[in-house]
């Protein structure tokens, strides 16, 4: 199966995900505390920087684009400043098509989280939970179901999905041969039966069914009570945080996948996330156990990452390539995407170091730099030339390595975290690109010859000289193999 979990996040492109639900304005307010009020005995946070992004079941459409699919996104905001927030996000989302019924009477649901270094210090919700217009969200699902591969109800129990819209939702989408996916909200589960794959979290499961604890073998009998609930309903997927996840199907052995996540970091967004990456799946042909597999993958990746985040369809593929056997393989990435993976770590407030090179034959003296390199910061970007580049600065017997073969062995390595070529004589629009807090270079260069060295030094960056081992050098080292007895 893994060989396919990495192949199915190629064929998300085309497919058309129609999502209704709660939408929500999620900002997050970063910044640093270093004192307690005297007003009272709380924190105080000194603002450094405010970010607003989309939440709830514009997370999940906002993933659908991510992945690569085409999302559509029914719901609901008030006549107000954050609505006007989310339509202009919704504007600059490529992949995103929505459309919003705006309801004066109502506030557009917010919530707004204050995070300190890696923690989140408090949240501030501002929402009304009355019942939305039913009618105006019903015309335009309708109007919209024709185009969809699979629909995601996404219920944040806000009033969007009322059991009127719920039933009638789940009714046309499955008579027009629609998976549904549904991400409840509800303690009766028995509301969205017809469903194709419902997917509660623990606690949710916990309080429909009143079966507690994280075991798998609690996991399994609240999927088989959930499904006792909703005779229509094919499959449940329980979300078990750091436990992983159980899929319980109707008539077949309940299946637990143990959770991927290296270093859990914010559970923001993650279920938003699973559903993305369920429907696209499902859209892609998958059956319940793969999407299941995948969805449980991409959860492992946006919990690594801060905020209500998303994946895309380039970092799940090198995951599930890693989840197959081919671990160097996560660590390899284009520019755009490499791009994408440092402002994660830039987010979590993480110091970013760049070195460069041809790194034909790996040897000792590579080695030491690397681990020099990453010594000075948390996460260490490798640039490395391409064969052609190589060619180009050695000679035409250069490299030795394919380029292809020079990105794995370095990718093996625990001192580097990504690897990404580069075409050009000299890394400087990598550096321009990454923007590294550290650059790193051997002792054999001075701060003034190494490339992009005024530009790091130019935004308060550093640039660092390793010590360089003593007689390491591919070149001394092809010159002994070709040497004659």
């Amino acid at each position: 199966m893994d060989d396919t979990l990495a192949q199915l996040p190629q064929a998300f492109t085309g497919k058309t995900v129609l999502v209704l639900g709660d939408v929500m304005l999620d900002r997050f307010i970063y910044g640093a505390v270093d004192r307690i009020s005297p007003e009272a005995p709380v924190p105080v946070i000194a603002v450094e920087r405010e970010t607003a992004m989309l939440g709830g079941a514009g997370n999940v459409a906002r993933n659908v684009a991510a992945l690569g699919g085409r999302a559509v996104l029914l719901g609901l905001i008030g006549d107000d400043e954050a609505g006007r927030t989310l339509e202009g996000l919704l504007r600059d989302e490529a992949g995103l098509e929505a459309e919003l019924v705006i309801d004066p009477a109502r506030r557009t649901t917010e919530k707004v989280r204050y995070i300190s270094g890696s923690h989140q210090m408090l949240r501030v919700d501002r929402e009304d939970r009355t019942e939305a217009r039913a009618e105006a969200l019903l015309a335009a699902f309708n109007r919209r179901l024709a185009e969809a591969d699979v629909v995601v109800l996404s219920d944040y129990a806000k009033g969007v999905l009322t059991d009127a819209v719920t039933r009638s939702a789940i009714d046309a989408a499955r008579a027009a041969g629609k998976p549904v996916i549904v991400d409840p909200k509800s303690r009766n589960l028995a509301r969205y039966d017809g469903a194709t794959l419902i997917k509660p979290n623990r606690k949710e499961a916990a309080e429909a069914t009143g079966i507690s604890g994280n075991s798998d073998e609690a996991s399994e009998a609240a999927g088989a009570a959930i499904l006792a609930q909703a005779p229509g309903l094919e499959a449940a997927l329980i979300t078990r945080g750091g436990a992983g996840m159980t899929l319980s199907q109707r008539g077949a052995a309940a299946v637990h996948l143990p959770a991927t996540a290296v270093e859990v970091f914010d559970v923001s967004g993650a279920g938003d996330t699973v559903a993305a990456t369920l429907a696209l799946a499902l859209a892609a042909g998958a059956a319940l156990a793969e999407a299941s597999a995948l969805a449980n993958l991409a959860a492992g990746l946006v919990v690594a990452k801060l905020g209500t985040d998303v994946v895309t369809a380039a970092e799940l593929t090198a995951l599930a390539r890693s989840a197959a056997g081919e671990p160097a393989a996560v660590k390899i990435a284009d520019r755009d995407q490499a791009r994408d993976i440092v402002a994660g770590w830039r987010a979590r407030g993480l110091k970013v170091g760049f070195t460069n090179g041809c790194f034909d034959l790996l040897h000792p003296g590579h080695v030491s730099l690397l681990d020099q390199a990453r010594a000075a910061c948390d996460r260490l970007i490798v640039g490395l030339n391409t064969d052609a580049s190589v060619s180009k600065l050695k000679g035409p017997t250069r490299p030795v390595q394919k380029e292809a073969g020079r990105a794995t062995v370095l990718a093996s390595l625990s001192s580097v975290d990504l690897v990404v070529l580069f075409d050009e004589d000299t890394p400087l629009q990598l550096i321009e690109t990454f923007r590294p807090d550290v650059l790193v270079k051997g002792a054999d260069y001075t701060v003034e010859t190494v490339v992009g060295s005024d530009l790091v030094l130019g935004y308060g960056g550093r640039v660092v000289l390793a010590d360089l081992k003593a007689g390491q050098s591919t070149t001394a080292l092809i010159g002994r193999m070709n040497a004659t007895p």
